[in-house]
């Protein structure tokens, strides 16, 4: 369910898709802006404070007040009067906040379409509860829901529901039939674990949330050294439940190490968020490759922080690139059966122009585990690069399908994608979005407004994009993606340069 819509005066301001309409005609207006605005017209008459506002507009980060005061000045110059030409849309309220002075209207946010069931039985494997009195072994219940996932997935006969998406219900208390309705399947695996004095307790059940029917449960008490074994065992009953007895998938590499597992579970969470908490991830990855150096899955996140290193500070350097890459064959030697590992190592080798051997790893992954929801995004990226723009957005169907509550690199992917087809408003709906907002794909939506025209917003938004990525230029940008058709790359320069990005 995307959130409500506000009408006010000739103005329609519609938060999720980040926009602001003057009687049906787009307002060029920050994202800051927008934020702000969002929250005084959703509790119009009411007195915001100034520290509240800056939290609205600033989550998590340490802003000066004079932000704010230039934030709100702009809003009030793009506001004009208020209906009926009196004062101000927006109220000082000395030394304390701003008020919204406005009549406001509610309107309707937009369902979300509920998805089709696919053609194969459906599951999404919900985090599962740690029911121990030690918080810190939260990490310990969310990896074994990660694995079980994984396990899943790597079944040719099911289709099963990302992590990312899966996730999005820890905490939250949901009926079975509402959650199996947003991710389109039809079971779901709940339970819960407890991990104390060298043993772990586990109970799972597997629901047919559309009967309301438990097709299977059972608890597990045993050493924690059984946990991977009884992780395959919990694999193979659902599995038999839902298909009946299968050829088993190719063996997976499993830690001998669980203080390694750990800081692996725990490390992943923390790689898309910042370059600090992506500093905290490689301390951890590093941690646990030392303990045991045999575990594949450290490696590939350790690529991969590699690789986001070399983004978050705005450009590839040769040191970073050659090391994710070698992490990246390190891991896929480790494990040559681990879809994951063989995705990563088919991007970066894309990104150092070995086309036929990313191609290879790319299709060897999906063969691996066809519902590897990052591997369909990845492909998407690397396919509309080459000039492939529909199978590109087949692509990113499939991964959205996969994940449909996904990481925030998803949604620049698609956006890309829109803008390579041409699909110009679709892109600009996909990137103004509040998942993009810590990407770097304000480039893509900048080039897609001014090849819409509309040059003021596209201008604001390059303005906001090189805030955060100050040393970028079209032709570092053009040199270093790998792309294999000129005809696209020409179309993407033509948009950064129509928008006014740096040369």
């Amino acid at each position: 369910m995307q959130g409500s819509r506000f009408a006010f005066g000739p103005f329609v301001l519609d938060p999720g898709a980040g926009t602001l309409l003057r009687n049906d005609d787009p307002v060029a207006v920050g994202t800051r802006g927008l934020k702000l605005l969002a929250a005084l017209v959703g509790r119009p008459g009411d007195i915001l404070g100034k520290a509240e506002l800056m939290d609205a507009a600033w989550p998590g980060t340490a802003v000066e007040e004079a932000n704010l005061t230039v934030q709100i000045a702009q809003l009030r110059k793009l506001l004009g009067p208020a209906a009926g030409g009196g004062g101000e849309w927006i109220a000082t309220v000395p030394r304390v906040g701003y008020r919204f002075t406005g009549a406001v209207e509610r309107l309707g946010g937009a369902q979300r379409n509920p998805l089709p069931l696919p053609d194969k039985p459906s599951i999404a494997v919900l985090p599962f509860v740690n029911v121990g009195t030690d918080p810190e072994q939260d990490s310990f219940a969310d990896g074994l829901t990660e694995d079980l996932i994984t396990d899943l997935s790597r079944i040719p006969g099911l289709f099963v529901i990302a992590r990312n998406s899966a996730f999005a219900y820890k905490g939250k208390a949901m009926d079975v039939r509402g959650i199996a309705r947003d991710l389109g399947v039809r079971y779901l695996l709940e339970g819960s674990a407890r991990r104390a004095a060298g043993r772990v307790r586990i109970n799972a059940q597997l629901v047919d949330a559309v009967s309301g029917d438990h097709l299977w449960a059972e608890r597990f008490d045993r050493g924690l050294d059984d946990i991977f074994a009884v992780q395959d065992e919990v694999t193979g009953k659902i599995v038999e439940a839902l298909l009946g007895r299968l050829r088993a998938s190719p063996p997976r590499n499993r830690p001998r190490n669980l203080e390694a597992y750990d800081l692996c579970v725990r490390a992943r969470k923390l790689m898309d968020d910042s370059p600090q908490t992506a500093r905290e991830a490689h301390l951890m990855l590093t941690r646990a490759v030392s303990l045991d150096p045999g575990y594949a899955e450290p490696y590939r996140w350790l690529a991969m922080n590699h690789w986001m290193g070399w983004v978050h500070s705005g450009g590839p350097t040769g040191s970073s690139r050659s090391v994710a890459l070698e992490l990246a064959r390190k891991a896929v030697a480790i494990d040559p059966n681990d879809a994951g590992c063989r995705w990563v190592l088919a991007y970066l080798l894309a990104y150092e122009r070995s086309f036929a051997e990313a191609d290879a790893e790319f299709a060897r992954a999906i063969e691996l585990d066809p519902n590897e929801a990052d591997a369909w995004a990845a492909l998407s990226d690397i396919a509309v690069l080459a000039g492939r723009v529909e199978e590109g957005l087949e692509h990113s169907r499939k991964a959205f399908r996969l994940n449909p509550f996904p990481p925030s690199w998803y949604y620049l992917t698609l956006g890309q994608a829109q803008y390579a087809a041409g699909d110009y408003n679709a892109a600009v709906e996909t990137l103004r979005r509040d998942e993009t907002y810590r990407t770097s794909s304000r480039r893509f939506l900048a080039a897609s407004l001014a090849q819409l025209g509309r040059l003021d917003e596209a201008r604001a938004e390059v303005e906001l994009f090189l805030v955060g990525n100050p040393q970028f230029t079209i032709r570092h940008w053009a040199a270093t993606e790998p792309f294999r058709h000129a005809a696209t790359l020409a179309h993407f320069v033509d948009g950064y340069r129509k928008a006014g990005l740096p040369e």
